[in-house]
C-alpha cells in the first residue's frame, strides 16, 4: 500500500507461488486497474487509428500520452486548460504519462540507428556508440547534467528539458500516474558511460521528487530504475530508487532481449513489495509472461497498433501477415472464439482488402483486434494466478504461439 492518506492504494490480492509474480489492484481518481494489466500507448492523447469508446470496449483499463509529443505540440498548457489529458481526449479512466526520457534516447543516442525498447547485440557498430558533439548532427538531443536540450522534430525550435520541468509538463498535463525524468541508455553503451548515466538518474530522481511535493495535485509519481546490461548497476538502482519515496516504481532502458528477464528479476527482487511496478515500453506477449511472472504489474507498449497498422495481427498461433495471397479468399475471421468488435463482424478477405486498397478502415479493424488480443491475454494471465494455474497456462499459451511465430 502507499502511504496513508494518499489518493493511489496498491493492493495485493495473490501472489504467484515460487516467482514474484501477484495478482493486485491499483485505486486511482479515475477508477481501479486491476493488476497485471496492460496499458494502452496514446500518444498524442490519442491510441492511433481508435477512438476512446473502442479502446474501451477492447477491454483497456489505462492509457498513457507522452510528455514530450504532448509539451510540443498542442502544449501542455493547452491540456491543463482543458481539464487534464483525460477531459482532453474524452478518457474516462485512469491515465499515465511518461516523463520524456525515452524521447531524449531515441533523439540522441539512438538516433538514425537500429535501437529500440528491445535490441539485440549483433551489430559491432553499437558497440562503441560515438559520444555527442557538436559534429553529430543530426541528432536532436544533447544531454547535460541539469538537463537536456532538443530540437524540436516539428520545427527546429531549441527547447530545454530539466527534471523540474519534466514534471511541470505532467502536473499541466494531469495524469493519475507519472514519472520522475530519466535518461534511457541503450544496452550497446559501454560501463562508463552507463555508471555516468545511472548517476544522472538518481540525480534527477530526487529532483522530481522534490519538484512534485512542491506543486503539490493528485498525481503519482513513480521513479524510474535504469542500469543497462549490468547486474550490479540494475541493482544498485533498483536500491537507491527503491529507498526514495515514490509511489511506485518505472523499469526502464532499452533492453537486450537475451537478457531482459534477469534484468527485471534483479530489479524487482530489490523493490519494495507493496508498491506496484510499470514495465516501460514492454508488450510482446512472451515478454508479458516473463515480466509478470517476474514480478511486473504494469505494462505499456505502442505494438499492438502499430502492428495493427502495419497488417501484423496477433493471434493465438503467433503473427499473421494478413495482406498474404492465403487470406484474399479467407472468410473465416481473424479467430472464431475473439470477442472483439472486428472478430464479430468481419472477416480475413475483408481486412485483406481493405489493406490492399489503402483503406484507413483497414488499421482500425487491426488495431481493434490486436489491443483486445493483448489486453485480454494480460487479464487471463492474471486470472490464471487467481486460480493457481499461471505456469500451465503460460506453457500451453506460449507453446502454441510461439511454435507459430
Amino acid at each position: 500500500m502507499t502511504r496513508e492518506g494518499e489518493f493511489m492504494n496498491f493492493q495485493i490480492e495473490k501472489k504467484l507461488k515460487n516467482s514474484l509474480g501477484r495478482a493486485g489492484v491499483l485505486k486511482t481518481p479515475h477508477g481501479d486497474i486491476l493488476t497485471p494489466a496492460f496499458v494502452a500507448v496514446g500518444t498524442k492523447a490519442t491510441v492511433k487509428s481508435l477512438n476512446p469508446e473502442q479502446v474501451r470496449e477492447a477491454g483497456t483499463q489505462v492509457v498513457l500520452g507522452n510528455t514530450y509529443h504532448l509539451y510540443l505540440q498542442p502544449g501542455d498548457e493547452i491540456v491543463r486548460d482543458a481539464g487534464g489529458i483525460g477531459k482532453f481526449m474524452n478518457w474516462p479512466g485512469p491515465t499515465m504519462t511518461d516523463s520524456g526520457g525515452f524521447q531524449v534516447f531515441s533523439l540522441g543516442a539512438a538516433y538514425g540507428k537500429d535501437i529500440s525498447k528491445i535490441t539485440k547485440i549483433t551489430d559491432p557498430s553499437l558497440l562503441i556508440p560515438e559520444r555527442f558533439d557538436d559534429s553529430d548532427a543530426p541528432r536532436l538531443a544533447k544531454i547535460g547534467q541539469d538537463g537536456v536540450s532538443f530540437k524540436s522534430h516539428l520545427d527546429g525550435s531549441i527547447h530545454y528539458i530539466t527534471p523540474e520541468k519534466s514534471i511541470e509538463i505532467q502536473h499541466n498535463l494531469g495524469a493519475d500516474i507519472i514519472f520522475a525524468f530519466d535518461e534511457c541508455t541503450s544496452p550497446a553503451e559501454d560501463l562508463q558511460y552507463q555508471e555516468e548515466a545511472l548517476e544522472r538518474t538518481h540525480r534527477w530522481a530526487e529532483r522530481s521528487l522534490i519538484e512534485h511535493r512542491k506543486l503539490g495535485g493528485d498525481s503519482a509519481l513513480f521513479g524510474i530504475v535504469q542500469g543497462g546490461r549490468d547486474e550490479n548497476l540494475r541493482k544498485k538502482s533498483a536500491k537507491f530508487i527503491g529507498n526514495l519515496d515514490f509511489d511506485g516504481f518505472g523499469i526502464g532502458g532499452s533492453f537486450a532481449k537475451e537478457d531482459m528477464s534477469t534484468a527485471v528479476k534483479w530489479v524487482n527482487e530489490i523493490l519494495p513489495e507493496e508498491k506496484p511496478r510499470h514495465l516501460l515500453g514492454i508488450g510482446e506477449p512472451e515478454d508479458l509472461f516473463m515480466g509478470i511472472e517476474n514480478g511486473v504489474d504494469l505494462f505499456d507498449c505502442v505494438a499492438p497498433t502499430r502492428l495493427g497498422r502495419n497488417g501484423t495481427i496477433y493471434t493465438k498461433s503467433g503473427k499473421i501477415i494478413i495482406m498474404n495471397t492465403k487470406f484474399r479468399n479467407d472468410f473465416e475471421p481473424i479467430e472464431k472464439d475473439c470477442g472483439c468488435y472486428t472478430c464479430q463482424h468481419y472477416t480475413k478477405s475483408y481486412i485483406a482488402h481493405l489493406f490492399h486498397g489503402k483503406e484507413m478502415l483497414a488499421g482500425t479493424l487491426a488495431s481493434i483486434h490486436n489491443l483486445y488480443f493483448i489486453v485480454n491475454l494480460v487479464k487471463k494471465i492474471r486470472q490464471s494466478i487467481l486460480d493457481d494455474k499461471f505456469f500451465e497456462f503460460k506453457k500451453e499459451f506460449l507453446d502454441q504461439y510461439i511454435k507459430n511465430s
